[in-house]
Formats: structure tokens, sequence, C-alpha cells
């Protein structure tokens, strides 16, 4: 009977959890749509998405100039934002599931600055592959951010065989500096030819259409759901891989899969964004504190979640400034490194406890 109740409390509160990242995730949306230079009302919103899904729903009431805001500039602005902010979120979850620690995301572990670096030499050589068109700039941030993972763990092996998360987080740390770096010198020598792509590197998702949105989709429904796939094995190495093990769980094959399917996240996040930091360190953060660490569900609602905070990231900051746009990724690193120095602060205070 006990056990009964339990569970029910269990259900009733992981029920909670989604309605509320539901509702967040919607609020985050019509308040992207809404609000900019020129106000949109939410219920010319509801009737112009309403009419997207359902034909027969007349927009005669509905301002052509909204029509155009909403269809052609804030929607598909926002959905590219709610895309990237759940494809960084989830792997960021999944980062910290499979290492044990709460500091790793794919910025501090590097795998962002492999991305960007495989983004500028793609922009930059005006590289095509035959057969793949325009998602040549995804592929190959994909395969350079998978190539740093590999990199920095093999690194923090030769450091230290027992590969502590610690050694891991400053090897990825390392790793990201010096291909920040490199991004840096070869701007800096080519001199106008990468200027623009400055702006790009700090984080966007202004005027992007729905070309970028065709582009990341795909790659996020395949990354996450590998990361789904796997959700329980998470849990069982989220103990340490002697006891997965023990449980069952073939530690090197999952651990290849989650290690791929964040560094495709992570790069299709970028090849379409640029790089925008913290939102896989704070977004996992918060949910675990919330709803508990349960990768079933830790999974989705870090989804959720990481959706409605770049929308409402991207919306502020559009307007803080109002005309003037700020990149996104100032406005991730401003809430982000404040909650980074406390994540740690905390973690040390654990330790030494």
């Amino acid at each position: 009977m006990q056990n009964r109740s339990i569970r029910k409390r269990l259900a009733n509160n992981r029920l909670l959890a989604y309605a509320c990242s539901i509702l967040f995730l919607l609020i985050s949306m019509v308040l992207g749509i809404s609000i900019g230079s020129v106000h949109v009302p939410i219920s010319s919103i509801i009737r112009i998405v309403g009419h997207e899904i359902f034909p027969f729903i007349s927009l005669a009431q509905v301002d052509s100039m909204h029509l155009n805001i909403v269809l052609n500039v804030r929607l598909p602005r926002v959905i590219l934002a709610s895309l990237v902010g759940a494809s960084l979120a989830i792997a960021g979850a999944a980062f910290q599931g499979l290492l044990r620690n709460p500091l790793a995301d794919p910025y501090t572990l590097g795998v962002s600055s492999g991305a960007s670096v495989g983004a500028v030499v793609t922009l930059f050589f005006q590289i095509s592959i035959p057969f793949v068109g325009a998602f040549t700039l995804p592929l190959l941030s994909i395969v350079s951010s998978f190539l740093t993972i590999v990199l920095v763990l093999g690194f923090a092996r030769k450091i230290e065989k027992s590969m502590r998360v610690e050694t891991i987080i400053l090897t990825g740390i390392i790793f990201g500096s010096f291909l920040s770096a490199v991004i840096s010198l070869m701007i800096a020598l080519t001199g106008d030819e990468l200027r623009q792509i400055i702006g790009w590197l700090l984080g966007s998702v202004s005027m992007r259409g729905w070309v970028y949105i065709k582009i990341i989709l795909p790659f996020l429904i395949i990354g996450a759901g590998i990361l789904l796939f796997n959700a329980r094995e998470l849990n069982a190495m989220s103990f340490g891989e002697e006891r997965a093990h023990h449980l069952g769980v073939d530690v090197q094959r999952r651990k290849l899969s989650v290690l791929t399917a964040g560094s495709i996240l992570t790069g299709a996040a970028v090849a379409v964004s640029g790089t925008i930091g913290f939102v896989g360190l704070v977004i996992p953060h918060l949910t675990r504190l919330l709803w508990g660490s349960d990768h079933k569900h830790l999974l989705p609602l870090s989804i959720l979640t990481g959706s409605g905070f770049l929308i409402l990231a991207d919306l502020v900051a559009r307007t803080i400034i109002s005309p003037t746009e700020l990149p996104i990724g100032v406005i991730t690193a401003l809430i982000g490194a404040p909650v980074f120095a406390l994540i740690l602060m905390k973690s040390r205070l654990e330790r030494s406890g």
C-alpha cells in the first residue's frame, strides 16, 4: 500500500514537471513572437499559427504586416532558438550524467569550440560536399566536435589513467581555449573575409529563416533519439562505470553512443547559431534540482526548459538595448558564468565537508 502511494506521488510530480515545462515553453514562444519593435497581439498570433495548422481558420481580421512579421521573421526565429536550446540542453544533461559531474557541458568540454572550428573552416574555404549541399556545414561541425571530445578524453587518459572528472573538464577547457585562439588567429590573418563570422561566433538566431530550421531539425531528432534510447543506461553510469558494468550495461558502447549523440547535437546547434555557451550547463543543473536526476525524465524536461530559456534569452538580446541587438551568446554567458561559479563553489564545499 505504501509503495503504491509512493508511485502515485512520483507520477503526480512527473506530471507537474511536464506541465510546468510545457507551459514555460508555450509562454516563452508567445512572448518571443509578440514582443518587438512592432507589437503583435496574442489573438493575431493564435489566428496566424492556427491558420497554418488548420487552413479553415480565417485571417480576415489579421493585419497583413503582422502576418508577414510572424511567419517570415519572428516565428522561424523563435522555433530556431527553441531547437538550438533543446539541442544544447539535452547534450549537456547527457554529458553531466555520463561524466557524473554538473560542471560538464558542450562548452566546458571544448565540444562547442571544436564544432566552431569545423564551421569556420567550412565557411572560409566554402566547402561543399557533393549530394550533401546545405548539410555540409552541420556535418563538418559534427565531425569536428566529435574529434574534439575524442581528443579531450584521450589526452585526459594520458595525464591520468583514472580519468577523474576534474581532469576531463580541465582538459576540455584547455582544448576549448586553444581552439578559440585558433579561430581568432584565422580571423586576424584573413582580414575582412572572416570579420563577419565574429558576430556569428558570438551566437545568434537572427535572420536565419526556415532553411536553418530544416538543417538542424533532423540532427536534433537523431541525437535526442539516441540519448533518450540510452536514458536507462545513463542512470546506471551515473553511479560509476564499474557498477554499470555489473548491472549488465555495455559501458564502452553506450559511452560511445552518448558522446556521438552529444557531438551531433552540439555540432548542428553551432552550425546554425554559432557558439552559445552555458545553456548545456545551467539548464540540466536547474532541471535536476527541480525535478530529480532520473534521465528518463531529465532529458525530455531539459529539452523543454532549454527551448524556453533560449527563446527568452534571444528576446532579451534583441530588446534590452533596442534597436541595437546583442548576440544571444552574450546574454547566456552573463547568466551562465555566475551560475557556473556557484556550482563550482558548491561542489568544492561538499567535497571539503
